[in-house]
This record gives structure tokens, C-alpha cells and sequence, in this order.
């Protein structure tokens, strides 16, 4: 069975994904803080009829991620598609954030990114196939409006930057690197509902190698 690793669930865009991909027959492997919420999230998709696993873990954590993903891989084997959903909002005046603050959000948004892509790697590697997908966000097309969240803001540029970097380098290996830019606020029932947005990280993963984008930027 087809397996997806979903890295900062949550009850939004990560409920959607974990939905959009089971529907497809992939078992669903949860990562996130907090066991009740986990535990709470396996038990309504089994209702569904979903395949769920939850796995604790602090994704600003690079040590916790290794051990995470090595227990995802003995558990329900290694991942045909990483998704990267995770990031802090945090408000505050850029001269009063605390810089071990803006560091740890730093940390969620982009290295604990690169420690799951680096994890799940060596197994995509040796078949030649998988995808890596990364929840983006407009305050990396539009710095200006990120007055107030500094480390949001340069979080999901530096995430951006990352996906560049990584997707012609991982792209020889059969492994497709992309990022869904969400350029709004996601609510259900609106233009950014996330079932709708969930949708586009399919289509990513299903696009043949000939036709690999980097990017979708989702306008709603």
C-alpha cells in the first residue's frame, strides 16, 4: 500500500491532505506535537475508514525528526510522498521577538523541512521515485504584508528558497520537490478551503517527470 508521511498535522490543511490522500488508497502516517490531539485525529479517521498512524514529535527538533521518521519506517515501511506542513505564527514587534524565539521558528519552518527530506531520502533514492511536497505561503511572494510575524514571514521565504534549491538537485534521483505557495488564509467554506487546496499537492504528486513544476502558487 501507498504510504504518505504528513509532517505538522493539524486539523486544517493537514486533516484535508491526510483526507485527500487516503482517498486514494495511501495509508497515512501523522506527525505533530501533542499525543491526545494525534490519538484524537487516528481514532476519527479510522471512523472514516481511513489507515492512520500518529507520531509525537517536535519538528523544530532535528533528533526528535530522525527518530520520528525511523519509527514511521519500521512501523508502516518508508514513504512514497513527505508533505512538510508545519510553521509557527508568532506576533510580535520584530525589535522585541526574542532571538531564541525567531531562531525555534526558524527551525520548525525550514530545518525540521530539510531533516524530513533528508530523512525519507536514501529510500526514495533506492526506488528511484518519490515526492516532496512543502506547504508554502504568499508572505514569501509578498514580504511586505509579513509586519508583525518576522519570523513567519522569513520562515516561508527561507522554505521557498530551500524547495529551489532542492528540486533540480533531487530531480536526477526520480524525486519530485515542489511547494504550494497558499496565498490567503485558509478557512473552510471560503476560495481557500483546504480540501480544495489539497487537491493541488495531488495533482503535484501525479505529474509526469516531463512535467514536474516547482511551484503552484494558489490564488483561491
Amino acid at each position: 500500500m501507498n504510504h504518505a508521511v504528513i509532517a505538522g498535522y493539524g486539523p486544517g490543511m493537514g486533516a484535508a491532505l491526510a483526507r485527500r490522500f487516503a482517498s486514494e488508497g495511501y495509508t497515512i502516517s501523522l506527525l505533530a506535537r501533542g499525543r491526545a490531539a494525534l490519538d484524537e485525529a487516528v481514532t476519527s479517521f479510522a471512523d472514516q475508514g481511513i489507515i492512520a498512524r500518529g507520531f509525537e514529535v517536535d519538528l523544530s527538533q532535528p533528533s526528535a525528526i530522525q527518530s520520528a521518521l525511523t519509527e514511521v519506517a519500521a512501523a508502516t515501511g518508508a514513504p512514497d510522498v513527505l508533505i512538510y506542513n508545519a510553521a509557527r505564527w508568532r506576533e510580535a514587534a520584530t525589535m522585541s521577538l526574542a532571538p531564541q524565539d525567531f531562531a525555534q521558528d526558524l527551525s520548525l519552518a525550514v530545518t525540521g523541512a530539510l531533516v524530513c527530506a533528508q530523512s525519507v531520502y536514501p529510500a526514495m533514492r533506492a526506488r528511484g521515485s518519490g515526492t516532496m511536497l512543502f506547504t508554502g505561503g504568499g508572505l514569501a511572494l509578498y514580504p511586505a504584508s509579513g509586519v508583525g510575524v518576522a519570523s513567519l514571514t522569513a520562515g516561508k521565504a527561507g522554505l521557498r528558497g530551500l524547495v529551489y534549491a532542492m528540486a533540480p538537485e533531487l530531480a536526477p534521483d526520480g524525486i519530485h520537490v515542489a511547494t504550494v505557495t497558499i496565498a490567503g488564509q485558509v478557512a473552510t467554506g471560503t476560495a481557500f478551503d483546504p480540501d480544495l487546496i489539497a487537491g493541488h499537492y495531488w495533482d503535484l504528486h501525479n505529474q509526469p517527470q516531463s512535467a514536474w513544476e516547482i511551484e503552484r502558487v494558489y490564488r483561491g
